[in-house]
């Protein structure tokens, strides 16, 4: 039976379902210092989420000729914390759990949305410090906008469903998408990030972090965006980013907001987590923001967990598991 290393923290059910199986599971954060010493070179597999980082280093050190690990889960999505190519290269499959946590950053999303162009958290703020802004605080509609995707994936189109029945019309940029999966949703695909911008006043990020998306939402093409609704209303901009750091360049976002050109940003995901006061862009009072809890609710944690026992018992029962991020190794 396999040893398992859960270093970010996992459900309980999830642990008891992979112990009666007869894994031992082992919670354990580990510094980065014993991750380079080869500290998971004693399991079989670890199950990490955004916290800890796989680097070249630390998969390299966990991996032996006859020991060593095998899996690597990624509790969650986004696989940028861990180095693919090295996992591939030392034989060490790599798996996450991609539909578990959608329900959850479609809401937060929509969250951001609403609580961008409804004042929320300056209204919030404004009434703990005994005031009443009621004549300053006027928000425009989400409906009668046109709402552009960076990314038209599962949690995309969630939130455009949403968004749909909220009277929003949808616009998207996603090369890999398939044109009918747009249509079927009403979408307008377009071939350019840079379309989308010009054409809409709201922007929600749903793409992957990489080398080619880093900063891909930058000064540039912010400066695209209009301000003026589709229902013809003078609503601003407005950015929300639930996906990864690092796609928007939070500079760029800071300077756009203190000229009015963004009349307001909401992240959940920063370019270095976890984000301080050191970071400005947190106190521009047009900004509000929530510390990369997309999947932090229950409901996703349990099917984060469920899904990531599964897919340890059929890798160590001699079965594919059903998510596999880099196939090269099967």
């Amino acid at each position: 039976m396999a040893r398992i290393a859960v270093t970010d923290g996992m459900a309980a059910a999830a642990i008891s379902m992979l112990e009666r199986e007869g894994h031992e599971v082992v919670l354990a954060h580990y510094e980065t210092e014993a991750l380079a010493d080869g500290v998971l070179s004693d399991f079989d597999a670890v199950v990490v989420r955004s916290a800890t980082k796989l680097t070249d280093e630390v998969i390299s050190a966990s991996c032996g000729e006859s020991s060593g690990l095998q899996l690597i889960g990624r509790a969650g999505v986004g696989v940028d914390n861990i180095d693919l190519s090295t996992a591939t290269n030392n034989g060490v499959l790599v798996c996450n759990t991609p539909g578990s946590s959608t329900q959850s950053v479609v809401e937060l999303t929509i969250g951001h949305l609403l609580a961008s162009v409804r004042h929320i958290p300056a209204g919030t703020q404004s009434l703990r410090a005994g005031e009443w802004r009621k004549s300053e605080l006027r928000g425009t509609e989400l409906s009668g906008k046109r709402l552009g995707f960076i990314g038209f994936g599962r949690i995309a189109q969630g939130v455009g469903r949403v968004a749909i029945a909220l009277g929003m019309e949808l616009h998207a940029y996603d090369p890999y998408l398939k044109a009918h999966v747009a249509r079927d949703l009403n979408c307008q695909l377009h071939s350019s990030v840079d379309e989308v911008f010009r054409r809409c006043t709201h922007i929600t990020v749903h793409c992957n972090l990489s080398d080619e998306t880093h900063h891909l939402i930058n000064t540039k093409r912010i400066g695209l965006m209009t301000g003026r609704g589709a229902d013809g209303i003078e609503c601003g901009n407005h950015l929300v980013n639930c996906a990864r750091g690092g796609i928007v360049d939070e500079q760029a976002v800071l300077e756009a907001l203190e000229t009015g050109q963004l009349a307001s940003a909401a992240l959940d995901v920063f370019e270095n987590e976890p984000a301080t006061a050191d970071n400005h862009l947190l106190q521009h009072s047009s900004f509000h923001g929530t510390p990369h809890i997309g999947a932090a609710t229950y409901e996703a944690q349990a099917r984060i967990g469920f899904e990531m026992a599964e897919l340890l018992i059929d890798f160590f029962a001699g079965r594919t598991p059903k998510s596999v991020v880099n196939r090269d190794v099967l």
